[in-house]
């Protein structure tokens, strides 16, 4: 019998979502070592932050990845620009987008301006640039097309500087550090599968 574990990481900056190395890129084993059954479920871009959910329970990560499921995934993206109302109403719209080269229509989103929240500082940081203002948004999706927050906020004219996932469902990274690694009981992980 497979003895089930659960983790919640915070990937940084500049780190693969998989255990190994690839084109000079580290992978999660440069931060962290667990038994060779756990994987990612899902996972984020080297220039994404945020939370990865490590399981060998093979059932519920087909659960956590179905947008039929509607597990609400929440981002807290710093854009360039001024994030308005507008901005964030056309957000929560289905969209067309082009990924993977193929012609997407996204699902319905949540959207709202939020002030800068306090984050680790992210290393390299973001370049600052005196004359061009940026701003915070808070999106939540069911689902984790390749690159689709970024290219959601380009198409309306927000381009993403950094991009962190905070909470998926319940679990959230409160009180963690980029790096960090904690093991969690399957009640708590189960918590990925309640909306809040």
């Amino acid at each position: 019998m497979v003895n089930l574990r659960y983790y919640a990481f915070y990937k940084p900056y500049g780190v693969l979502s998989q255990f190994t190395d690839e084109d000079g890129n580290p992978g999660l084993k440069t931060l962290i070592s667990l038994q060779q059954d756990v994987y990612p479920v899902g996972r984020l871009d080297l220039d994404s932050e945020g939370l990865l959910l490590l399981t060998n329970d093979k059932a519920i990560n087909m659960e956590l990845l179905s947008p039929k499921r509607k597990h609400w995934r929440t981002y807290l993206v710093q854009v360039e620009g001024e994030a308005t109302d507008s901005h964030c109403h056309r957000l929560e719209q289905p969209m067309e987008l082009t990924i993977k080269k193929q012609k997407y229509r996204t699902l319905p989103a949540r959207a709202r301006r939020i002030e800068a929240p306090e984050l680790p500082e992210r290393n390299p940081p973001i370049r600052f640039r005196a004359s061009i203002p940026t701003s915070w948004i808070e999106l939540q999706l069911i689902e984790g097309k390749n690159r689709q927050v970024r290219k959601m906020t380009a198409n309306v004219g927000l381009p993403t500087l950094r991009l962190v996932r905070w909470r998926i469902g319940a679990l959230g990274l409160d009180g963690m550090q980029p790096g960090e690694l904690k093991e969690l009981t399957p009640q708590e992980f189960r918590m990925a599968l309640r909306d809040f």
